[in-house]
């Protein structure tokens, strides 16, 4: 005699899988770790673990890999990169603090890039339908090293903003990695060498660093300001 099997079990496991999968639920996901990160961050504050003067228990070539990653993860949690960049060149020096900061710069962006990737796009893209938001992923998506170099050498633009938007866009792998590498090294280099003169903050070094930093944002905001009717142009015209 034949024993009816049932159905029920694998229908709820076929809805559970499409709930779990679903573009929706992996944004959600996405949302819950970025605030467990920003809280881990708010509470325990680790910025201050490799801001304050040294690394507990690291040395030599360990210390800068420690602090490559830990500088990784804390940019994705969203931590301010000018408080990694300053410490980066305390605790290194000039040279090798911008290595060790550039090498956390891309570290985290991957890390952002890919979380975003993975379960924000789908969700994300379909409302990319304002002149503002289609106007620029449209960018990110058919020049992306060029509109990435472009970002990370602005100063003042939001380094997740940045990241995140670029993962919902169809910017390449390739392209956002080795665009984020070159663009942040400028200013990434002059927050170390400050980092590295901070105890003497007269210094001329540390002035020109500091002049360095400022300078380039004003002018940004600057070049900005008088070229916001051309943006707004290209957008209505895209």
């Amino acid at each position: 005699m034949l024993v009816p099997v049932s159905r029920r079990p694998a229908g709820l496991a076929a809805r559970g899988s499409a709930v779990l999968l679903s573009p929706w639920f992996r944004l959600s996901l996405l949302a819950a770790l970025l605030a467990a990160a920003a809280t881990v961050v708010a509470v325990h504050e680790p910025q201050r673990l490799i801001a304050g003067g040294g690394l507990p228990g690291f040395s030599g070539a360990g210390a800068v890999v420690f602090f490559v990653a830990v500088y990784g993860l804390c940019t994705a949690a969203l931590v301010p990169r000018p408080v990694l960049n300053l410490a980066a060149g305390a605790l290194f020096g000039a040279s090798l603090g911008t290595v060790a900061a550039v090498a956390g710069t891309v570290l985290g962006a991957g890390i952002a890039f890919g979380l975003g990737r993975l379960l924000g796009q789908d969700a994300l893209r379909p409302l990319l339908r304002g002149r503002w938001l289609a106007a620029g992923d449209r960018q990110l998506s058919r020049h992306g090293f060029r509109s990435m170099l472009a970002l990370r050498l602005l100063p003042g633009v939001p380094f997740a903003v940045s990241n995140y938007g670029a993962a919902v866009s169809r910017m390449g792998w390739a392209a956002f990695l080795t665009a984020t590498a070159l663009g942040c090294v400028p200013n990434t280099a002059a927050y170390a060498v400050a980092g590295s003169r901070a105890a003497t903050p007269t210094s001329p070094v540390f002035l020109v660093a500091f002049g360095f930093i400022v300078v380039p944002g004003l002018a940004a905001a600057l070049v900005a300001w008088r070229r916001r009717g051309r943006l707004r142009q290209a957008v209505a015209a895209g």
